[in-house]
């Protein structure tokens, strides 16, 4: 193990020697470390040029370009025109989105969607937050401002409605439609990790608090038959839920209650509680608000699932500590936190047996589930 300052000066001496122009230009030319430079210079600009590059996506996903390519490859021209761009604008576009492997060129010069592009054309997700972002990006214009000042306060803030105000359960159905459309928009690629990892066919009842429209119910009962659901969540976003248990069949084991966890109690009846993406919208003390909530409306050994992010784990850094800890600032709530936090904060609001699972795509949500303790009797 290598001594704290022992590491400080080994770390300094790599800085003195990086940073040195003339090893620069060296690793540049010597044929050994050619490559490891050029790659790192790559790496460099890319953070330099990243916000070019999410323009482009933007830009692509704005005009709806890969839906027109999933159809058939087109020429310039043919896009340019359906696409209301002049010619060269059109071609700048293409230029730029083949550099990012988002289209491709096919023969007879058209082109097709690259292989980026193809994954992006299939998850609907993913694309709705593309289209998001533009307001983040808005909120971020100015990084010093966001850092120097108070949390939230910009568009982010406003368009999270929930956040602003003492009585979210007051909102009404304007006010949550957007949000509440691009968390459904969202929820399959979160139900896809949870079921990898978890199997419900032991529960009877999941109450999935901070449900949204129900896009998360439904992927479980799909699988699960014979299991019953109550969403919880403001009225106006359990207004939409239950229109979409009507509408896919499931409104006779599927039941839409509305409230807010900070006022109202959670319905009572269910063995397991679902938080799925719920957790990191909020500070430590709401939080502990919420699970004393959950603890309350479980029985005695019944579970809490709890699906989102996690900081702290490998090959996570970059979501965790640069994405999310931007972007909930700008929303002005919230953090990602690592497993170890959430384990404190289970166990303070009477949980046990707290274990975190693998899943195939970490950067997408992490599960972690829990055990109520049992209540001690007193036997005396």
């Amino acid at each position: 193990m290598i001594s704290s300052s022992l590491r400080d000066r080994l770390l300094g001496w790599r800085d003195s020697i990086l940073s040195n122009p003339r090893f620069q230009r060296f690793a540049a030319v010597f044929p050994l470390t050619r490559r490891v430079a050029r790659r790192r210079a790559a790496a460099m600009f890319d953070l330099v040029a990243g916000f070019v590059y999410s323009q482009i996506l933007l830009a692509c996903v704005q005009l709806r370009l890969f839906d027109l390519l999933a159809e058939r490859p087109a020429s310039v021209d043919e896009l340019a025109t359906r696409l209301s761009l002049p010619r060269e604008s059109m071609q700048m576009l293409l230029d730029g989105a083949t550099a990012l492997k988002l289209v491709q060129p096919r023969s007879q010069g058209r082109y097709g969607l690259g292989q980026l592009g193809a994954e992006l054309c299939g998850n609907q997700g993913v694309l709705a937050l593309v289209e998001h972002h533009a307001m983040l990006y808005r909120d971020l214009a100015d990084p010093l401002a966001l850092l120097r000042g108070p949390r939230g306060g910009g568009e982010l803030a406003a368009y999270w409605a929930y956040v602003r105000g003492e009585r979210p359960a007051d909102l009404g159905s304007e006010q949550v439609s957007s949000y509440t459309a691009l968390m459904a928009a969202s929820q399959p690629m979160i139900a896809r990790e949870v079921l990898h990892a978890f199997s419900f066919r032991a529960y009877r009842c999941l109450l999935d608090v901070g449900g949204g429209d129900g896009s998360f119910l439904s992927a479980v009962a799909a699988q699960n038959p014979e299991l019953r659901c109550i969403l919880f969540d403001l009225p106006a976003v359990a207004e939409k839920a239950a229109e979409r248990f009507r509408v896919t069949g499931l409104a006779d084991r599927a039941t839409a209650v509305g409230g807010s966890f900070r006022t109202d109690r959670l319905p009572e009846g269910a063995d397991i509680v679902s938080l799925v993406r719920v957790i990191h919208d909020h500070d430590d003390e709401v939080v502990a608000e919420l699970l004393d909530a959950v603890h309350n409306a479980l029985p005695d050994q019944g579970k809490l699932l709890i699906a989102e992010p996690i900081a702290g784990l490998p090959g996570t850094e970059s979501i965790s500590d640069a994405y999310f800890a931007f972007y909930l600032r700008a929303m002005g709530t919230g953090k990602a936190r690592t497993f170890e936090r959430l384990r404190d904060l289970l166990e303070t609001a009477g949980f046990t047996q707290i274990e975190l699972h693998s899943v195939p795509m970490p950067l997408v949500a992490s599960v972690i589930t829990a055990i109520k303790r049992s209540k001690c009797v007193n036997l005396a």
